[in-house]
């Protein structure tokens, strides 16, 4: 067949990859059991990291959805160098976000694009404070799954309130919708179970 290609026309490259303005690393944690803060880590394994759009697409349709997972499970999305530890030294100051899946309808297909857009909206650089964004992780758990953007200033509320917006319109949660922030420092300091008052809410 002959080539219908006009005369000067830029044949398309598809060697080319398009770099991300962070490298990023995919972590899976998939314990036995329920785990205490001190055993926390130890079945934390890091998967890949990529700094490509071509890379990440790469990765995402090699590896099973959150809905596929075991319960107890977590994926974090993490940029390269930052562990995914509370303790974490670009975590210590920081603290999450909590968006949790709503257990009514399709809640596994909701599940699924929740962590897609949210993770699109890290790499892509969406938020507008993005220096702010350490990581992205989706928690699967028999009592709720959940989302989690993890920050490095929990002092900094015009940062966090604004990321929370963000955070709520990437996955369509309706403004009635309440979503909290917690502040890792006082996670630790309530004794390891995780538990502190949300410092911020939208």
């Amino acid at each position: 067949m002959a080539d219908q290609r006009e005369e000067g026309e830029v044949e398309p490259d598809f060697e080319k990859k398009h770099p991300l303005e962070n490298k990023w690393s995919l972590w899976f944690d998939n314990p036995n059991q329920k785990q205490t803060q001190k055993q926390y880590g130890q079945s934390l394994r890091s998967v890949y990291t990529f700094d490509t759009v071509e890379d990440f697409w790469c990765l995402y349709n090699n590896i099973r959805t959150p809905s596929q997972v075991n319960v107890g499970a977590t994926y974090y999305l993490f940029k390269e160098g930052i562990e995914p530890k509370w303790e974490d030294g670009r975590n210590q100051k920081g603290g999450c976000w909590t968006a949790p899946v709503p257990g009514k309808g399709d809640s596994k297909k909701t599940l699924d694009a929740w962590w897609l857009n949210s993770v699109l909206a890290c790499i892509g650089e969406q938020f507008t404070d993005g220096d702010e964004i350490n990581g992205i992780a989706v928690v699967i758990r028999a009592r709720g799954d959940r989302i989690e953007m993890w920050t490095r200033t929990a002092s900094n509320e015009a940062a966090q309130t604004m990321i929370g917006k963000q955070l709520k319109q990437y996955l369509d949660i309706p403004e009635s919708s309440k979503i909290g922030f917690s502040v890792f420092e006082e996670k630790i300091n309530s004794g390891g179970g995780g538990k502190a008052k949300d410092r911020y809410m939208v």
